[in-house]
């Protein structure tokens, strides 16, 4: 069955966690039921939009979010777009669909207390992963790049002389990010022991799984959620959280908008303005705190 093959690919393929497969599996069992009870529909492999409207106007009645909605429909994308890729459908019922408005959530970043907890006083464990983890956290906070930039960055774009990064980002637009001298350090022992790892023809990424091969996505994501989750109570915790907490800490501290917006590899200030939100949050603290008119 195609959404048999769908699960497998999600695992094998793309490597999702656990979890994460069993939510695209339960909306995929959900959808086929509705289509099941409502159209006497047993395949949902060749359904209409139509039928899929009407499973969205279904979730709305029983008061189901607007996000969780687009996060069932994500699920279908995910699955028809496989369908596509294997050739069992020749259209995708849901490529003009246009996902339903929710309240834009405001993404809360680490704080520096969370911050300085984890790199100071956690403990890695003294080996390949330990290095390679703490390296991995050190270079997303100190750099606010992206989960796919690090992933697919190379040894040859890693110039501890000049101390920078050269990082490819999107529509293959590269720049380059000044190193600080703690991530030097953190490099040259990580390198010198992932030498030791790579017994066949060495992989020319930076970051590796203890069989020499290429780190992946999923993987980063523990990485950060597994060690965050020890001293943070917040429930998102991911990499783009520390791209957001690398720009709101420099915001924070003074620094230029433009400069951030290259930093983080923006075409344009207004993608980086929505890291400005806790910038704007802190100077009001200041700004209490200093004025003479809001003394006692």
């Amino acid at each position: 069955m195609s959404e048999a093959a769908f699960i497998a690919y999600l695992t094998l393929e793309k490597k999702y966690s656990l979890n994460t497969v069993k939510a695209y599996e339960n909306d995929l069992v959900e959808f086929a039921l509705f289509c099941k009870n409502e159209c006497s529909e047993e395949v949902i492999d060749h359904v209409s939009y139509v039928i899929i409207r009407n499973w969205i106007v279904a979730l709305v009645d029983a008061g189901i979010t607007n996000r969780t909605i687009n996060r069932k429909i994500s699920s279908l994308k995910a699955y028809y777009k496989f369908l596509l890729k294997i050739e069992t459908i020749g259209v995708n019922p849901l490529a003009k669909h246009k996902a339903l408005k929710t309240a834009k959530k405001i993404e809360i970043p680490f704080s520096e207390a969370e911050m300085q907890e984890v790199l100071s006083a956690l403990s890695f464990s003294d080996d390949f992963e330990g290095f390679r983890d703490k390296l991995i956290i050190e270079l997303l906070y100190a750099t606010g790049i992206r989960r796919i930039e690090l992933v697919m960055m190379k040894v040859s774009n890693v110039d501890l002389r000049q101390k920078t990064i050269k990082v490819l980002g999107k529509r293959n637009k590269e720049r380059i990010i000044p190193l600080v001298d703690p991530l030097l350090v953190l490099f040259e022992a990580y390198f010198r022991i992932r030498s030791t790892v790579v017994v066949k023809e060495s992989s020319d990424f930076v970051f590796l799984l203890k069989s020499g091969t290429k780190i992946y996505e999923t993987l980063v994501y523990r990485i950060i959620n597994h060690y965050f989750g020890l001293v943070s109570s917040k429930v998102k915790r991911s990499p783009h959280i520390l791209r957001h907490t690398f720009a709101t800490h420099l915001l924070n501290k003074g620094a230029d908008l433009n400069s951030v917006k290259e930093l983080l590899g923006h075409a344009s200030l207004a993608s980086t303005q929505v890291y400005t939100h806790n910038s704007i949050a802190e100077l009001k603290k200041v700004h209490l705190r200093a004025h003479p008119r809001n003394k006692n």
